[in-house]
C-alpha cells in the first residue's frame, strides 16, 4: 500500500512538472515564431481574423511533437531535483528502493508521451501542415526529374515535368540517351519537347512533340515532329505518376503509410539520395518518440542530487541534450542523404548517445 501511495505521489508530482514545461515550452516558441508574425500578418490585412486563428491552431501538432520530449525531461528534473532537496530521495534510497523502481511512475507517465508523440507526428502532424499550407496559400515548385536506367544502371532516359496538376503532365521534356553498356559515358541521343502529356495506367503518351536528334559526336543533326509516342510504360509509368504525385509534398506532410509507400517506390526507381533522405525521415518518425522515455530517464538521473546540491548543472547537461538533439537532424538527414552514413546509423546516433550519456551518469553518481 505504502509503494501504491508513493507511486501516485510521484505520478502526480511528474505529471504537473511535464504539463507545466510543456505549456511553456510551447509558449515560448509560438510567441516570437508564429504568434507575433501571424499578427502582424493580420494587422497588415494578410490574414482575415478567421484564417490568422486557424493557423496558429494548425501550428499547435508541430509544437507539441517537439514539445513533447523536451517537457519529458526538464519536467523529470525539476520533479527530482525538489525532492532530492526535500530529502524525500534520501528517505527512498534509504529504505532501501533501487533507482528505477522510484522512477517507474515517470517512466508510465513517459511511455504515454511517446504514444501520444508517436499519434502526433503520424496523424495530426501531417493533417495541420496540409491545412497550414492551404491557409498560407503555399505552392512548392512542382517539378518533378524521373529518371530511368538499363538493367547494368546505365542511363536510357530522363523525364522533366516543369509543371502539373492533377493528371494534367504539362511542357515535358525527355532527354533520350544512347544504348551504354558503362553507366558513365551515357551520350545524349534525341530531345522531345512536347506541351502535353496524357497517363493512363499503364503508359505516359505523347501525343505530339518535336524531337531535336543529336549524333553520337554531341553534334546537332535534324528536327522532326513526331506523334503517339509512349515514354513510359508498365510499372515504371504508374511508378513515376506516384511518385511525381509525393514530390511536392514535404516529409511532414505525409501520414506513415504514405511515406512508406514513397520510400518503396524511390527504392524500386533507384532514386538513391532521395529515398535515403526519406528512409531516414521514416526512422525518425519512430526514433522520436522513444525519445520520450530516454529523456525521462536522463532527467531522473540529472534530478537526482544532494540535498545541498546545485541543480544548475544538471539544467546546463539538459539544454545542451536539447540543443544538440535538435540542431542536428539536418546534418544527420545530410549524412543519409549523401550516403556517408546508413540512415539507419543516422537516425540511432541520437537516442544511444542519450542512452550512453544516462549509463555515464548513473554509474558517477552511483545510483
Amino acid at each position: 500500500m505504502k509503494l501504491k501511495l508513493l507511486d501516485r505521489y510521484i505520478f502526480s508530482q511528474f505529471f504537473i512538472s511535464c504539463f507545466g514545461c510543456i505549456v511553456i515550452f510551447m509558449i515560448v516558441w509560438i510567441m516570437p515564431e508564429i504568434f507575433l508574425k501571424t499578427v502582424q500578418r493580420a494587422i497588415a490585412g494578410t490574414y482575415t481574423v478567421e484564417t490568422a486563428v486557424s493557423i496558429i491552431i494548425f501550428e499547435l501538432p508541430k509544437v507539441l511533437n517537439i514539445a513533447l520530449p523536451v517537457g519529458m525531461l526538464l519536467g523529470a528534473i525539476l520533479t527530482f531535483d525538489k525532492m532530492s532537496k526535500d530529502f524525500e530521495i534520501t528517505v527512498m534510497r534509504s529504505s532501501g528502493l533501487p533507482f528505477f523502481r522510484i522512477i517507474a511512475a515517470a517512466i508510465i507517465i513517459s511511455i504515454l508521451a511517446t504514444g501520444i508523440t508517436f499519434f502526433v507526428g503520424s496523424k495530426f502532424l501531417p493533417y495541420s501542415a496540409l491545412k497550414l499550407k492551404a491557409l498560407k496559400e503555399e505552392n512548392r515548385s512542382s517539378q518533378f526529374v524521373f529518371p530511368v536506367k538499363s538493367e547494368n544502371d546505365a542511363m536510357k532516359k530522363i523525364l522533366i515535368v516543369p509543371k502539373f496538376d492533377n493528371n494534367n503532365i504539362k511542357d515535358v521534356i525527355v532527354l533520350n540517351f544512347y544504348d551504354s553498356s558503362d553507366k558513365g559515358s551515357s551520350l545524349l541521343s534525341s530531345i522531345l519537347i512536347s506541351d502535353y502529356v496524357k497517363y493512363n495506367d499503364s503508359s505516359w503518351i505523347i501525343n505530339s512533340a518535336k524531337k531535336y536528334i543529336i549524333s553520337e559526336e554531341g553534334v546537332f543533326e535534324d528536327v522532326n515532329e513526331e506523334y503517339n509516342i509512349k515514354i513510359l510504360e508498365g510499372k515504371s509509368a504508374s511508378n513515376a505518376f506516384k511518385l511525381m504525385k509525393y514530390s511536392v509534398y514535404r516529409d511532414r506532410e505525409l501520414t506513415n503509410p504514405q511515406i512508406y509507400e514513397y520510400i518503396k517506390l524511390l527504392k524500386q526507381e533507384k532514386m538513391d539520395d532521395e529515398y535515403r533522405f526519406m528512409l531516414n525521415k521514416y526512422i525518425q518518425r519512430f526514433v522520436h518518440s522513444f525519445m520520450c522515455i530516454l529523456f525521462t530517464i536522463l532527467g531522473c538521473l540529472l534530478g537526482f542530487s544532494k540535498p545541498r546540491e546545485q541543480k544548475f548543472l544538471g539544467m546546463l547537461i539538459a539544454v545542451g541534450v536539447i540543443f544538440m538533439y535538435y540542431i542536428t537532424i539536418p546534418f544527420f538527414d545530410l549524412l543519409a542523404e549523401k550516403s556517408i552514413l546508413s540512415p539507419w546509423i543516422t537516425s540511432m546516433i541520437a537516442p544511444v548517445s542519450v542512452l550512453a550519456l544516462s549509463i555515464i551518469i548513473k554509474k558517477v553518481k552511483d545510483l
